[in-house]
């Protein structure tokens, strides 16, 4: 007797902006790269550039915001990603799950709902884990020399 054919996962069936609050909070991979100070172009606002330095909330050995609930309170520029602001999406890293599902791309094969292991993005090298530094050791005019590409790496 065989098994009828097997469900598609819900980000393949469904566009972001459709999900559910349980299934957006699971896309995000545990990366941490939205948590990076980033700068951006004067001259071309398109533009990006990532840095080494974390926002003060990121727990550096978990990769998690230590108040997630409370973060946009106590860092008025945090960066929300949501079903209704896709357009953030822009200033997330070619990895970044959101923005992998948004362009069509699927998950990469050490995303969490691939493997079943949280911890797969670390072993993979593909998180934050062991490469930064906080926010609070570095001035603001010390944060040109924080720039750095491997957030743009892809998967």
């Amino acid at each position: 007797m065989s098994e009828g054919p097997k469900a598609r996962p819900f980000w393949e069936t469904k566009p972001l902006a459709a999900l559910t609050v349980e299934e957006w909070e699971s896309l995000c991979d545990g990366c941490g790269k939205c948590c990076l100070v980033k700068l951006e172009d004067e001259d071309a606002p398109d533009v990006v550039y990532f840095t080494d330095v974390a926002c003060r909330l990121l727990d550096p050995g978990t990769c998690r915001c230590t108040d997630y609930a409370n973060r946009s309170r106590r860092v008025p520029s945090c960066l929300r990603l949501g079903p209704d602001r896709l357009e953030a999406l822009a200033l997330m890293p070619p990895s970044c799950s959101y923005r992998r599902v948004a362009e069509g791309r699927g998950l990469p094969d050490w995303h969490h709902l691939v493997t079943g292991d949280p911890m797969a993005i670390h072993r993979a090298g593909r998180s934050v884990l062991g490469r930064i530094v906080s926010e609070t050791e570095v001035s603001a005019d010390a944060l040109e020399d924080h720039l750095v590409d491997w957030p743009h790496e892809e998967p």
